[in-house]
C-alpha cells in the first residue's frame, strides 16, 4: 500500500472504532467530509449522487465508518459505500426510547420544522440496504420527502427523498412533550441516571456501570426500555406516520 492510500485508512483517520464495541463513544467518529468507504479505507468520492442506490439519511452510528464496516462484515458484504455530507432541514436528532443490546441509547430522527444541521447520506445497494435493515430491529424504514424535508448535498443539489429509520418505541422527551436532543452517549447516560432512581437500581450510578451491566445481561436493556415508558419519559418523534410498514 502506498503512503497516500495508507493515510486514508480508517485507523489513520481516527474512524476505525465501532460504537457497538465502544458504547460510550456512540455515535462514533464521523468523517469530516464526503468519501467512499471501501473496506478499511476512506477514499475520495468522485460523485455525490449514485443512481441505482438508495440514499439513507444517517443520524447516529450509521454515519460512523467503523460501525458501517462492522455491520457489512457481519453480513459478508465488502462492496464500497459512498458517504456524502449533506445539509438537512426539517429533521432533528433525538434520543431513542430504547436501550440497545450493545449498551448505548441510540439517536433517532425527529420532526423539527425549520431546524438545519449537517448529517450524512449513505448510498446503499440492495444487499447493503437489507443488511442495514437487519441491524435496525427497533426501527422502521421511512421516506423523508421534499418539500417537508430538504436534503442538500455539498454541491448544492437537493434530493427529492431519502430513507431514514423511525423508532418503534418513540423518543425520549425533554421534560415537556418535546423530544430531547442527543448530547452524546456519556452525557446522555449521566443525565438519565441522575433523573431516575429506578434506572440507577438497574444500571448503577455511572455511564461505565450502565454499559457494563447492559452488555452483561440481555434482560436489562429490555427492562430499561420498559422503564422509559413506565416513567412517562417517552414522546412521539413526529415521523411515525411516514413508516414504510
Amino acid at each position: 500500500m502506498d503512503e497516500r492510500r495508507e493515510l486514508r485508512t480508517l485507523e489513520a483517520l481516527g474512524l476505525a472504532h465501532a460504537p457497538r464495541d465502544h458504547p460510550l463513544t456512540y455515535p462514533g467518529v464521523w468523517p469530516t467530509g464526503s468519501g467512499l468507504l471501501t473496506g478499511d479505507l476512506m477514499l475520495p468520492l468522485g460523485r455525490l449522487t449514485h443512481p441505482g442506490r438508495s440514499p439513507v439519511l444517517a443520524v447516529g452510528s450509521n454515519a460512523s465508518p467503523g460501525q458501517l464496516r462492522h455491520k457489512m462484515a457481519a453480513s459478508g458484504i465488502s462492496s464500497p459505500i459512498p458517504m456524502v455530507r449533506a445539509r438537512v432541514t426539517g429533521i432533528g436528532v433525538g434520543v431513542s426510547a430504547h436501550i440497545s443490546r450493545p449498551g448505548y441509547v441510540s439517536a433517532s430522527p425527529v420532526d423539527s420544522p425549520g431546524a438545519t444541521r449537517e448529517l450524512f447520506v449513505i448510498w446503499l445497494d440492495g444487499g447493503q440496504l437489507a443488511a442495514i435493515d437487519a441491524t435496525e430491529p427497533n426501527y422502521d424504514r421511512a421516506v423523508l420527502a421534499a418539500p417537508r424535508y430538504y436534503v442538500e448535498l455539498e454541491n448544492g443539489e437537493r434530493l427529492p427523498e431519502v430513507f431514514s429509520y423511525v423508532n418503534r418505541h418513540g423518543v425520549l422527551r425533554n421534560g415537556t412533550d418535546a423530544p430531547r436532543g442527543h448530547p452524546g452517549q456519556h452525557a446522555l447516560i449521566t443525565e438519565l441516571l441522575l433523573g431516575s432512581r429506578a434506572l440507577r437500581r438497574l444500571f448503577g450510578d455511572t455511564p461505565e456501570e450502565f454499559v457494563t451491566r447492559a452488555r452483561a445481561d440481555p434482560r436489562l436493556p429490555l427492562q430499561g426500555t420498559r422503564l422509559f415508558a413506565e416513567e412517562k419519559m417517552v414522546t412521539n418523534s413526529g415521523l411515525e406516520h411516514l413508516r414504510c410498514g
